[in-house]
């Protein structure tokens, strides 16, 4: 049985390990014809891209998009990679790449299948227009002035409008870059559908034949949390911790590649691409995700690494490439459930050096990710929590009860993070499906004298 730790400081005996490869879902072919040019180019695979290509479609029907992805397969999503697909017990997760929400539906981690997507030969023909995806192809060059991108392997493709959505890579630690190549060799950086099967491999390596389940339930026990401890030093040879493997998942460094020979400005605090409210770098750039740094008009200029914010960012750049014109006010949420009883939603600036306030109640069974799920019909929340407003933020007039410290079941609550009296950013423990009132406090930008005040609007207090 394979031994993780996160952040480790030293190894194991040596493993024989083999590392899968990726199998592509699709794979451009080296021969393929691409198409000379594209009305809509769309650089990265990611969310913001699909969600980009699917607002153009919807607001022009016969619109052609070109989407050009460095990595070998189709548009998918990344965060049931370390949640749904991670713990699942079916065996076949890793093959089919096909999960079950909490609420009991199944669905692919891919956002359309393969036949959603036209061949790109064909983008110049099509009648209707359509989405095609060139894979494993990476946009090496921009020239802003002649409207085209080269690809890696020289090929040149001109544009109308253009839509960069790198995203990023994720950031290594130097301690652990410093500590050699058999060190490197063990670590992996999770971010992509190759680096899942990466650590399903690992996992099973020392005992091939134990049970799938009771190989996870294994692995859910030889987990190590190790508290406010910085790594200074890793070795193959000094054993003080134990592991077979490092993950590192410290975030992401933008992927700023372009920027150079585009003549984009770079931001130099929170890296990215610069962009106006709109999204826009140029007259006919647009910039989406994790890649885009742009100026909330409530907590500053930002740069926000979240799934929600990958997709309304590239769904409103979308919009805008076809001429809607339409401001960024979006304040995206993330959300993450330690399993079915524990879950938490936040949105905002939720920085641990900010002033915080917490009002916490008692919490009951109808108090946890899956009884949520359940109740709502709901699966990725960041997607649908952002189709909807809060209406009121009128208090209950009911007291909130005098919470009992000598007592362990308050299990649900809200943390306020204030910076200049204002709440900045809001965290929401196992308290599920009122996000749009955080997002509308946040969004007023209002001085609170009493924060308990504010946290009956959540009904935390309701039995």
């Amino acid at each position: 049985m394979s031994c993780f730790f996160i952040l480790s400081v030293s190894f194991l005996p040596p493993l024989s390990l083999v590392f899968m490869q990726t199998p592509a879902v699709d794979s451009t072919p080296a021969s393929l014809k691409f198409p000379s040019h594209a009305p809509y180019l769309l650089i990265g695979g990611g969310t913001a891209s699909f969600a980009a290509a699917r607002s153009i479609r919807a607001r022009d029907p016969g619109a052609r998009v070109l989407i050009v992805t460095d990595e070998p397969d189709l548009p998918y999503m990344r965060p049931p990679l370390s949640k749904e697909l991670w713990f699942s017990d079916d065996p076949s997760v890793t093959e089919t790449l096909r999960f079950k929400q909490w609420n009991g539906k199944e669905r692919s981690i891919y956002f359309q299948p393969p036949s959603f997507y036209i061949n790109p030969e064909q983008l110049d023909s099509a009648e209707n227009g359509g989405v095609a995806v060139l894979t494993g192809r990476k946009v090496v060059h921009m020239d802003v002035r002649g409207n085209k991108v080269k690809l890696d392997d020289d090929t040149e493709i001109s544009y109308d409008k253009c839509l960069i959505a790198t995203g990023g890579v994720p950031r290594n630690l130097q301690v652990i870059e410093r500590a050699g190549e058999e060190v490197m060799k063990r670590t992996t950086l999770f971010r992509k559908v190759n680096t899942h099967f990466v650590l399903e491999h690992v996992r099973y390596v020392r005992n091939q034949t134990e049970g799938w389940t009771i190989g996870r339930f294994r692995f859910l026990h030889t987990c190590s949390v190790i508290l406010e401890m910085k790594l200074l030093n890793i070795s193959c040879f000094t054993l003080q911790v134990k592991t077979d493997h490092i993950v590192a998942a410290v975030g992401l460094e933008p992927n700023v590649d372009l920027a150079k020979s585009a003549g984009l400005e770079v931001d130099s605090d929170f890296g990215g691409y610069r962009v106006n409210a709109e999204l826009q770098a140029r007259s006919n750039i647009w910039v989406a995700g994790d890649a885009a740094c742009f100026y909330d008009i409530r907590l500053g200029r930002r740069r926000v690494e979240h799934h929600d914010h990958a997709v309304v960012s590239g769904r409103l750049a979308g919009e805008n490439m076809t001429g809607a014109s339409k401001p960024y006010w979006h304040q995206s949420m993330f959300w993450s459930d330690l399993g079915p009883d524990v879950g938490y939603e936040a949105i905002g600036i939720v920085d641990s050096s900010l002033p915080t306030v917490g009002v916490f109640a008692k919490a009951t069974a109808k108090d946890t990710p899956k009884a949520a799920t359940e109740q709502s019909g709901t699966g990725i929340r960041s997607e649908s929590e952002t189709e909807d407003t809060a209406t009121s933020t009128v208090a209950p007039s009911t007291p909130a009860p005098a919470v009992d410290q000598n007592r362990d079941d308050y299990g649900k609550g809200v943390i306020f993070y204030l910076r200049d009296k204002v709440v900045v950013g809001i965290i929401l423990w196992n308290v599920f499906n009122r996000m749009p009132i955080a997002r509308k406090i946040i969004k007023d930008g209002e001085e609170h004298a009493d924060l308990n005040e504010v946290a009956k609007l959540f009904n935390i207090h309701e039995d």
